[in-house]
């Protein structure tokens, strides 16, 4: 068979590939989360004492560290998903990110009039609950993500997929942030630490797995 009619047939069944927007992409991660923050709120789930709860330093703490943590790891992963780029930049900055948010909530903490016994503001039943939340609204996003990074063609897939796992476990913290009882900065670092490094464990195995190219 000459040449030419070998790649005319192996040609004859491609079909044109959209072109990726970094835009589109990051308009439907923030669609995805948007959807769920509307839900979460909209079925009642937000805690009754919010009111009270946003006079205290160490609500905003939380909410703004981790919508920071969300939007960082978001932006690394969906640029990254261009084979031209590399997110290992953009982990380091996640890295510095969350050390100074972990460095926040201790000087909240440390401001605090005295401190519980340590087994109490641990409050193991609690924290587990919260991390089973966590990681279970952790998945939309996850989700979301992991099909942008199938579609596009990143050639980090390990840390991609790092970045994918810090952020969608960071929004599925946020959106929990409107639920959880708990505003001590011990128990959060605990227990949301253990609940977004669960998610992010599992991304960093299984969706380069899952979307080889």
């Amino acid at each position: 068979m000459p040449n030419e009619q070998l790649l005319e047939r192996l040609v004859s069944d491609l079909k044109p590939v959209r072109r990726r927007s970094v835009a589109r992409d990051a308009l439907v991660f923030a669609a995805v989360c948007v959807i769920e923050l509307a839900l979460f709120i909209g079925l009642g789930a937000m805690r009754p004492d919010m009111t009270a709860a946003m006079e205290a330093p160490s609500f905003w703490w939380k909410l703004g560290g981790l919508g920071l943590i969300a939007v960082v790891g978001g932006a690394v992963a969906i640029i990254s998903l261009d084979p031209a780029r590399s997110p290992r930049r953009g982990l380091r900055w996640l890295v510095a990110i969350v050390a100074i948010c972990l460095a926040a909530g201790w000087i909240i903490d440390a401001s605090r009039e005295g401190f519980s016994a340590l087994a109490a503001r641990v409050d193991w039943p609690d924290g587990l609950l919260c991390v089973y939340k966590i990681v279970l609204l952790s998945v939309p996003p996850l989700v979301g993500l992991g099909l942008l990074m199938r579609r596009g063609a990143p050639t980090d897939t390990s840390g991609t997929a790092l970045a994918v796992g810090v952020a969608a476990a960071a929004w599925g913290a946020f959106v929990f942030v409107f639920a959880c009882p708990h505003d001590d900065p011990f128990y959060i670092a605990l227990w949301y630490a253990l609940g977004c490094g669960l998610v992010t464990i599992l991304a960093r195995f299984l969706l380069p797995r899952l979307t080889r190219w």
